[in-house]
């Protein structure tokens, strides 16, 4: 997945080149409308990822422009606040409209839910360096390939596709029970739990939390 951020602010761009490599997406970044608009022209892109105050211009106007042209998604990042300049840059066809300061997990999970809709969610999972492929079926630590079963790969799928949801012993039973065509039970459950942590490096279950008495959550 490939997002054009433009944003003049150093620290900004800085912040977001780290949390967005981590989460397994390229970046570049064009601190003025001029380069944004070379950038668009030149190549595709993702998503946009976009401010209004401009040092040679404001947002609104290439957010217009970016919607003329095709259907690249737009989210504003913006510190206008003002009921108005929400309104307009929705109205304009912005995705989203998030308020500066941000909260980092907040906005990747605006991200996701933008790609998701837009047909371009990505085919890797990430959880810090534990990545997970969609299209492939592999796990990795790392640079470090992780064989599972059916079984472990299923529940790590469901988890690392819904970060941070609570997932109920039941749900995930009802979930998997049927896919090794044999019965699952909550005892099987319990060790297919502990083989999973234990491929994954998880035996301190920093990654993958039990709820107790409810069910299992993963943390990022």
């Amino acid at each position: 997945m490939r997002i054009l951020l433009v944003e003049d602010n150093e620290a900004i761009i800085m912040g977001l080149e780290y949390l967005l490599s981590q989460e397994g997406y390229q970046m570049q970044t064009a601190r003025t409308v001029l380069q944004a608009m070379e950038f668009l022209g030149r190549e595709p892109w993702d998503l946009v990822l976009l401010d209004i105050a401009l040092p040679d211009g404001d947002g609104l106007t290439l957010c217009k422009k970016v919607r003329q042209d095709g259907q690249t998604p737009v989210i504003f990042l913006t510190a206008k606040d003002e009921e108005d300049d929400v309104v307009q840059g929705l109205e304009l066809g912005a995705e989203d409209y998030i308020i500066k300061p941000f909260r980092n997990r907040e906005l990747v999970s605006r991200i996701k839910r933008v790609l998701r809709r837009s047909g371009k969610g990505s085919k890797i999972l990430w959880c810090g360096d534990l990545s997970l492929n969609t299209e492939t079926g592999k796990v990795r630590r790392g640079t470090v390939e992780i064989s599972l079963t059916k079984l472990e790969y299923k529940i790590l799928y469901n988890m690392m596709s819904c970060p941070g949801k609570l997932f109920t012993r039941d749900e995930i039973l009802a979930d998997i029970w049927d896919i090794s065509g044999n019965f699952v039970n909550d005892n099987t459950l319990s060790v297919t739990m502990k083989r999973l942590r234990e491929k994954i490096g998880d035996s301190e279950s920093r990654l993958i939390q039990t709820v107790r008495g409810m069910g299992y959550r993963l943390e990022r």
